[in-house]
């Protein structure tokens, strides 16, 4: 009988973007160092980052880095705001990740997504940052009480 042998798994591929997220457009070397200093803190071994395209909902990088799966540990994002705006894509992301036991990272905000629980969490603030977004400016509401 011949065994098959395991992939052995190398390291967090880093995710950065050229576009703005959050309404913030962060320099790429400041992503890298941010995901390398995150990586470092917790002692994971860090792979070179995936830059995504500037196009906006442009996921083309993404689904190379989502494509290794099978070779990587884990995906050290920049922030867990680059992930897809549409719900179903980014829980097609979560499933494919998860389900290949990869974690995802998010470096800027020191969190990362191990669980469907922590896949709560992360939607949660997701959609509080679209709920904040769509409200109106602070003043118009001021003027309500002046």
């Amino acid at each position: 009988m011949v065994e098959r042998s395991k992939t052995v798994r190398i390291g967090y591929r880093g995710y950065i973007g050229s576009r703005p997220y959050m309404g913030e457009r962060t320099a790429q070397h400041v992503q890298n160092l941010v995901i390398r200093d995150y990586c470092q803190r917790n002692q994971y071994t860090y792979l070179l980052s995936a830059t995504e395209y500037a196009m906006e909902n442009c996921y083309i990088m993404l689904e190379e880095v989502l494509r290794e799966v099978d070779a990587i540990e884990g995906i050290a994002m920049y922030s867990l705001f680059m992930l897809p705006t549409r719900q179903a894509r980014r829980e097609s992301v979560y499933e494919r990740a998860l389900g290949a036991g990869v974690t995802i990272h998010g470096a800027l905000e020191n969190l990362a997504i191990t669980s469907a629980e922590d896949v709560q969490r992360v939607e949660d603030i997701l959609k509080v940052n679209l709920m904040m977004k769509a409200r109106p400016p602070m003043d118009a509401l001021m003027e309500d009480f002046g």
